[in-house]
């Protein structure tokens, strides 16, 4: 299909956005999106809509396979007229608390959903160009404005973020010439697979001995591990084919660990690639349990999860002690996954299908997790007692925990500030992202995923290509003058509670500075 001849400029990309389309800019040209394809894409509608007037190239080659690239020629329409500049991004309607949706009289209009603030809004250290949202006060509109769309002032300068996006585009090629998207299956995965086997083999044999606690906590080690293949299999990491990798991740993730493989990849893509944004990253909204910056203690919006973070009595007390409770919430966050993966299913039992042959993986994945409960609720009552199966239950379920633990080093203790849509996406993985260091031979331990930082910039990389691939990555960024960020597994923990005790100080005080404002009114009074 030839690109057509239209030339846009970033007055007509803005005045078309305006009108409700979805226009997304790829490699100098412009990509309409149309709505039957956005409701169905497989990465979910968040994933483009955050890019909705910005240049998406170096995100979507991150994500899609060449193939994929040649199918999106379909939806060119134009391209940009720049003048051999950089392109001067948009900020997405979302990010300002906009969306479309369906009326009553079931046409797709704007809607209002959370209202935007800046950093001098909400009194915080945060940078001019961060956009946050809250919901309060009249959130009706019209719709969004041309001035809705300019981004705020920044400190960045375009043409170095250009710089870096160049570089990303070279580090890219690099990591594709050097054979590094090719899966090592029979030295990459088949340990693996001797040790799931392994695991699968002694919790099933000491179950059938009594022996009740090592069974569990071997079942607990198969989930832990498991965890990473999922991972892999919802990245298209392992075969690079959807059908093969979702058919696999549904039976690993759903069948055997009771977790959806569907919100997962919905979830993580957003995390992905809106890393550490306090009201759109998914994976940093722990409210009332968990707050990694001062401003979530103003009861943000999630443009998520469709709701209001409240910073209400709950989290004032979590949060002041979360720093002593960390490893408690964690060694139970598993519970926590699985009401975020049936919440899921529900919300989408009704939406409209999904790419990839309709509907199908939404009923494979509820009867997958039906078998599931089949086979654990046995296990449950073949423990005898219900102090039995009390321990057997936790044992197995704190056992998988260390993965979260693993997880949150990756991005607790790194920057929360928004930069701004300017921001290349090569410097916002480098800023919000961590490694923590390890030795080759236990790096199984850690799922491979230790190597967070340069698996946020090519996530579809097989993950036991990643040391190789960070080697690349390290020189690319030492050359650019960036910074790629690593720690040991233990300094990390320091650092995350430390992020959290600091956190935990700043509830206090603003308890304090409340306290004294009451008392000092009634004094007045």
């Amino acid at each position: 299909m030839g690109i057509p001849a239209r030339t846009w400029t970033r007055e007509q990309v803005a005045t078309r956005i305006l009108a409700g389309e979805t226009l997304v800019i790829l490699n100098g040209q412009v990509l309409r999106i149309p709505q039957s394809w956005l409701n169905a894409h497989p990465g979910g509608v968040l994933s483009i809509l955050h890019f909705v007037g910005r240049d998406a190239t170096d995100e979507i080659h991150a994500f899609h396979s060449d193939e994929t690239l040649k199918k999106m020629k379909g939806y060119v329409v134009g391209s940009l007229e720049t003048a051999g500049k950089p392109w001067e991004p948009l900020v997405p309607p979302i990010m300002n608390g906009w969306v479309r949706k369906v009326d009553n009289d079931g046409r797709t209009e704007w809607f209002k959903e959370a209202v935007a603030v800046k950093s001098s809004d909400l009194n915080t250290s945060a940078p001019p160009s961060e956009i946050l949202l809250v919901q309060k006060g009249d959130v009706s509109g019209s719709g969004p404005s041309l001035s809705t769309l300019q981004p705020p002032p920044t400190s960045l300068s375009p043409n170095l973020q250009a710089q870096h996006s160049d570089v990303y585009k070279a580090l890219h090629k690099r990591i594709v010439d050097a054979g590094l998207y090719k899966t090592r299956f029979i030295t990459g995965y088949g340990p693996e697979f001797v040790r799931y086997s392994l695991l699968a083999l002694l919790s099933a044999y000491t179950y059938s001995r009594g022996w009740l606690i090592p069974s569990a906590f071997f079942l607990g080690l198969l989930w832990q591990q498991l965890t990473f293949f999922a991972h892999d299999l919802g990245h298209l990491g392992v075969t690079h084919n959807w059908l093969y990798d979702r058919l696999t991740a549904i039976f690993v993730a759903d069948f055997i660990g009771g977790l959806s493989i569907g919100w997962w990849v919905n979830n993580h893509n957003v995390h992905h690639l809106v890393t550490n944004h306090p009201s759109h990253d998914p994976d940093i909204q722990h409210i009332p349990f968990f707050a990694i910056s001062p401003v979530f203690l103003k009861s943000l919006w999630s443009s998520y999860y469709k709701r209001v973070m409240f910073f209400d009595f709950f989290g004032k007390l979590f949060i002041s002690i979360q720093h002593k409770l960390f490893y408690v919430v964690l060694s139970l966050a598993r519970f926590n996954l699985y009401v975020q993966s049936y919440s899921y299913l529900a919300k989408t039992a009704f939406e409209p299908r999904r790419a990839k042959g309709g509907r199908w993986w939404w009923w494979l994945e509820v009867v997958a997790l039906g078998l599931f409960y089949c086979w654990y609720l046995a296990v449950l009552r073949g423990c005898g007692s219900w102090r039995n199966i009390l321990a057997y239950l936790l044992i197995s379920h704190i056992v998988a925990s260390p993965v979260h633990v693993q997880i949150v080093l990756s991005h607790f203790s790194r920057s929360t500030d928004d930069l701004g849509v300017t921001e290349s996406f090569l410097a916002r993985q480098l800023r919000t992202t961590v490694d923590v260091i390890c030795s080759p031979s236990i790096e199984f331990i850690h799922g491979g995923l230790h190597l967070q930082v340069t698996h946020h910039l090519f996530p579809r990389l097989p993950r036991h290509n990643l040391r190789e691939a960070s080697l690349i990555v390290k020189d690319y960024a030492k050359e650019q003058g960036l910074e790629y960020a690593e720690f040991g597994f233990v300094e990390g923990n320091a650092d995350v509670r430390g992020v959290l005790k600091s956190v935990a100080e700043q509830v206090k005080i603003v308890g304090m500075v409340a306290d004294a404002e009451v008392r000092e009114a009634m004094a007045g009074s």
